[in-house]
C-alpha cells in the first residue's frame, strides 16, 4: 500500500515537472529579454486571455493548470484568464471516455461546454477585478527564495524554481494519496451516488483534490450511470488537477487565491444544479 502511494505521487509528479520547467523558463526570458514596449504589448492583450485560457484548458490534459498558477502569480495572465484556465481543464476525463468508445459528439459536448463556462465566468471576473496591488517579477521570488538567479542563466534559473515547485508537488501528492487510500474510494462514492442537493456540493470538493483520482471518479460513476451529467460538471468544472496547489505556494496574496476556489467551487455547485434542472 506505502509503495502505491509513493509511486503514483512520483508518477504524477513527473508527468507535471516539464510544464513548470516550461513556465519557469518563459517567466525567466519575459523578466530578462522584453523591454517595456513589449510588456507594454503583452498587457494590451490580456483582455483576450479569457479566450485563449478557454481554449488551451480544454485540450486533454492536467498541466496546463499548474503553468497558468505560476503565470498568474507572476502577473503575466489575469485573474478571469487563470480561472477561464481552471474551469476548462478537462484532465483524464476524455482520456477516459475515449478509451471507454463514449461518443465522441459527447465528450466534445462536455468539454465545449467547460471551455464556454470558462470563457464566460473569465471575462465577468476581469470586468469585476481589473487592478492588482503590484506586479511581481520572477526575482521577486527570487529574494523570497533565497536563490541566486541574477548569476544563472534563463534554463538554469528556470530549473531550479521548477525543480522547488516540484517537490512542493510531490510532497502533497504523497500527502494526498495516503489520505483518500485511508478514506477509501467506495466511501467516496456511496456519498456520491446519493441524489440530493448536498451530491453537486459534494462533487465540486472532489473536483477540488488536486489529483488525477477525482477526475477519474467523477467519470467512472457517470459511465456507470450513477450521478447526473450535472454532477459530473459540478467536479470536472473544479478539477484544475495540481493548479489550486501551485497557486496557493507560489502566489502570496492568499485573499486572491481564496476569491478564486471560491468563485470556481460556486460556479461548479450552480452550473451542476443548472444542467441537471435544464436537461
Amino acid at each position: 500500500m506505502m509503495l502505491d502511494i509513493i509511486l503514483d505521487g512520483v508518477i504524477d509528479t513527473i508527468k507535471l515537472f516539464p510544464y513548470l520547467l516550461v513556465v519557469f523558463i518563459i517567466l525567466e526570458f519575459l523578466e530578462k529579454k522584453l523591454d517595456k514596449k513589449n510588456e507594454k504589448i503583452l498587457k494590451k492583450n490580456q483582455k483576450f486571455g479569457p479566450i485563449i485560457g478557454g481554449i488551451l484548458g480544454g485540450f486533454p490534459q492536467c498541466g496546463f493548470g499548474t503553468m497558468a498558477a505560476s503565470l498568474f502569480s507572476n502577473h503575466v495572465i489575469t485573474m478571469g484568464t487563470v480561472i477561464s484556465i481552471f474551469l476548462a481543464t478537462s484532465d483524464e476525463m476524455a482520456v477516459i471516455m475515449f478509451s471507454k468508445n463514449v461518443d465522441l459528439f459527447l465528450i466534445l459536448k462536455i468539454i465545449g461546454f467547460k471551455v464556454l463556462v470558462g470563457i464566460l465566468v473569465g471575462f465577468i471576473v476581469d470586468i469585476f477585478y481589473r487592478k492588482r496591488n503590484h506586479t511581481i517579477s520572477i526575482h521577486e521570488e527570487c529574494d523570497h527564495e533565497h536563490c541566486e538567479c541574477e548569476k544563472d542563466g534563463i534554463f538554469l534559473a528556470g530549473l531550479k524554481h521548477a525543480l522547488k515547485i516540484g517537490i512542493f508537488i510531490l510532497i502533497m501528492n504523497l500527502l494526498l494519496n495516503g489520505i483518500l487510500s485511508f478514506v477509501g474510494e467506495e466511501s467516496i462514492q456511496k456519498l456520491l451516488t446519493n441524489k440530493n442537493l448536498f451530491t453537486y456540493f459534494l462533487s465540486s470538493i472532489i473536483g477540488l483534490i488536486p489529483n488525477c483520482f477525482s477526475s477519474i471518479l467523477l467519470t467512472e460513476l457517470y459511465l456507470s450511470q450513477l450521478i447526473s451529467l450535472g454532477v459530473l460538471l459540478s467536479g470536472l468544472l473544479t478539477g484544475s488537477g495540481v493548479g489550486i496547489l501551485v497557486l496557493f505556494r507560489t502566489n502570496k496574496n492568499k485573499r486572491e487565491n481564496i476569491s478564486i476556489v471560491s468563485i470556481i467551487y460556486l460556479i461548479g455547485v450552480f452550473i451542476g444544479i443548472l444542467v441537471d434542472i435544464i436537461i
